[in-house]
């Protein structure tokens, strides 16, 4: 199987191109490392079947030629993490629908399988819980940038769902909150990584908000075994899934949890959003994955707990924050 894997060398990417690799597919990894590293696919380097192109998937000449080459693809390349949204909301916008728009349109024109790599933003302030993928989307208004990366994996998955009418093989995975090795402080996963960080230095561990917000934390195992089956399973074509683990935990209740596997003398610090993020800044209160619709289809459940996940996650750090010393 020739693969390609758009933003290949970021966080979720780079373990997925890990599996394809260790399962003999040839891998083409398209990614400009403006949030991917360079690190997170270096091991694969000199391996066969490993191919990297350090160039973007706004590049519409040289998708047109790998995906001709390839048998499928999958196309995470994205501007993600709230931080680099909220600074640069235009660039997040650009990126993410034209790049999706230039990736489905090379399928379309060689009829490859594609899985395209969506959020759990598209809810935004639904408080229709658990969020079911045939659910209402509630935003808050266009002049809060917060909400433009909703709305560009929006777009994206209207192109998706627009060529899956037209016969295209496709499917959509929406993920939650995933976390695991080769997390970044700034891009996916930020808050965890957050919040090890501060717990290792012993400073202290900084909560937006009250702490009450909800989330499915899914580890980076499970996150990619989802994605893998939906580009497998011939009953997900032209549907979406969520990826995600299907116990809540709260922003409080991780900082806690993290500050006791650690035995972290931090203390934990609650602080107000626009202290990051500005003033002009809203958060989703709860966000809660029907883990249905995948348990169904691809026979997907998440199997690591969020103590076992930090284990590890926390285990990787160390090591990672000791080699930048």
């Amino acid at each position: 199987m020739k693969t390609l894997v758009t933003g290949g060398a970021g966080y979720i990417g780079s373990h997925l191109v890990d599996r394809l690799i260790a399962r003999g597919d040839e891998v083409y990894v398209v990614d400009n490392l403006s949030t991917g590293k360079i690190q997170n696919i270096q091991h694969l380097f000199g391996k066969e079947g490993f191919h990297f192109i350090n160039d973007t998937v706004l590049n519409e000449s040289l998708i047109d030629r790998i995906v001709e080459r390839a048998d499928r693809i999958y196309h995470l390349a994205a501007v993600v993490g709230v931080k680099y949204v909220v600074e640069d909301p235009l660039h997040g916008i650009y990126t993410n629908v034209k790049g999706t728009e230039i990736v489905l349109s090379a399928a379309y024109k060689y009829w490859k399988k594609t899985i395209i790599a969506s959020s759990s933003e598209i809810y935004g302030k639904s408080r229709d819980l658990p969020f079911r993928e045939d659910g209402d989307r509630i935003l808050g208004p266009t002049d809060v940038s917060r909400w433009s990366y909703s709305m560009s994996k929006a777009i994206d998955e209207h192109f998706a769902f627009a060529y899956a009418n037209k016969g295209l093989p496709i499917a959509i995975v929406r993920y939650f909150n995933s976390y695991g090795p080769r997390l970044d402080e700034k891009g996916y996963g930020s808050v965890v990584a957050r919040f090890i960080q501060q717990a290792l230095c012993g400073r202290p561990i900084t909560v937006h908000g009250d702490g009450s917000q909800g989330r499915c934390f899914t580890y980076i195992d499970d996150t990619v075994e989802g994605t893998l089956l939906a580009g497998e399973v011939g009953e997900a074509e032209g549907k979406a899934f969520n990826i995600a683990h299907s116990h809540e935990t709260t922003i409080l209740e991780l900082a806690e949890l993290i500050k006791a596997q650690l035995k972290s003398p931090s203390q934990i610090q609650l602080v107000p959003y626009c202290s990051t993020y500005g003033e002009l800044f809203e958060d989703t209160p709860r966000r809660v994955a029907s883990v249905e619709a995948a348990r169904q289809i691809l026979g997907f459940e998440a199997k690591i707990s969020l103590e076992e996940g930090l284990d590890r996650t926390i285990a990787w750090c160390r090591k990672y924050y000791a080699q930048q010393k």
